[in-house]
């Protein structure tokens, strides 16, 4: 795949995986298997099976290992073979699983599926807000999407597309697509933001603003840090321009490939109002993923299938004014890929020389 290997990429929601049974997902086209120990801890293994590459989700668990349903060989939690069946027992050295560095963090799994020397969890994106101790006041889900991942991160960072694609709850009343948005780059992050005034207000904020028929001030800033996380800030306040003295909603948008064509998407979802309404906080959440998978994966799926297997700077797209976020992101991901490519390129010939 085209995507980056040694970062931190969301691997599912914690809950996901419980404390019995397994949890399998495909990520960068590799198949992996997700469980919990006794003791809590997840881990993440190859969910191939080294003998004739049966999934070992289809087997069963056996205390803290997990035996392979087609001939029964067991694998413990580092992905060492420790028991077979077969003949006097003896295990085979390609009796192993690859176990993949797996960190619980935010309410979520990352997972590290490039050189495993190199997975630090400090290089986990710093998102102190999700860390709230308010369980109502934060709300995360999960996504599947027919489309490179990529193709999402144009979507969330040219925000224009809101004008003409949703409906009354993200209404922008065609504010977005006449402005030319202030962007920043800077190392591995591309920030761009939009500010206008609305009457009424969006669908989103308009119930809980003193007017809701009345003028707004809002704004929306977008952070994408690499490969493939995104940070939103909106907000809305009447009667100033201060928006911290308004409605402010924080949306994490953390996007995980697991094919060239589909992507995992998972949401983090706060705010500063309603915190302690569960009921607000699902009913948010569903709001976000229901007019998502209405109004944006229908195009998004659309592109993808049009495109087919065409990488997106061959068919020479034509570039408008809000295009300048996406297509930073874009070139920096570009750029630390080959960076990747170059070292393992580098290391496999050191390999060589030594040899």
């Amino acid at each position: 795949m085209n995507a980056l290997h040694n970062t931190w990429y969301v691997a599912a929601i914690a809950n996901e995986v419980a404390t019995e049974g397994m949890f399998h997902r495909r990520i960068l086209d590799t198949s992996i298997l997700f469980y919990r120990l006794a003791d809590g801890t997840a881990v993440a293994l190859h969910d191939r099976c080294p003998h004739r590459f049966a999934p070992l989700h289809l087997g069963k668990r056996v205390g803290d290992e997990v035996q392979c349903a087609y001939h029964a060989l067991r694998f413990n939690a580092d992905g060492q073979c420790t028991h077979s069946p077969h003949g006097d027992g003896t295990i085979p050295p390609r009796a192993c699983v690859r176990r993949f560095p797996l960190v619980e963090r935010y309410g979520f799994l990352w997972i590290w599926m490039g050189d495993a020397q190199r997975a630090d969890p400090a290089l986990i994106p710093d998102y102190p807000l999700l860390a709230n101790p308010v369980p109502t006041a934060i709300g995360r889900g999960y996504m599947h999407m027919a489309a490179n991942y990529e193709l999402i991160v144009d979507n969330v960072m040219d925000l224009s597309h809101v004008d003409h694609v949703h409906g009354p709850l993200l209404n922008t009343a065609g504010k977005l697509s006449p402005q030319k948005p202030p962007v920043t780059a800077e190392g591995n992050t591309v920030l761009v933001r939009w500010e206008w005034q609305q009457h009424p207000p969006m669908g989103l904020f308009a119930p809980l603003l003193p007017d809701p028929e009345g003028a707004a001030e809002q704004f929306v800033q977008v952070q994408w840090t690499a490969p493939s996380n995104m940070f939103l800030t909106v907000g809305a306040v009447q009667g100033s321009k201060d928006y911290e003295q308004g409605l402010i909603s924080w949306d994490y948008h953390l996007l995980t490939p697991e094919s060239d064509t589909s992507t995992h998407y998972f949401f983090g979802s706060l705010r500063n109002f309603m915190v302690e309404s569960e009921e607000f906080n699902q009913m948010k959440l569903k709001n976000m993923i229901d007019t998502f998978m209405a109004e944006d994966e229908p195009l998004i799926a659309a592109v993808q299938a049009e495109m087919g297997g065409a990488e997106f700077w061959s068919l020479k797209p034509a570039l408008l004014s809000s295009d300048p976020a996406p297509v930073k992101a874009r070139r920096r991901l570009q750029q630390l890929i080959d960076d990747e490519h170059a070292g393992q390129s580098g290391a496999a010939l050191a390999r060589s020389a030594a040899a």
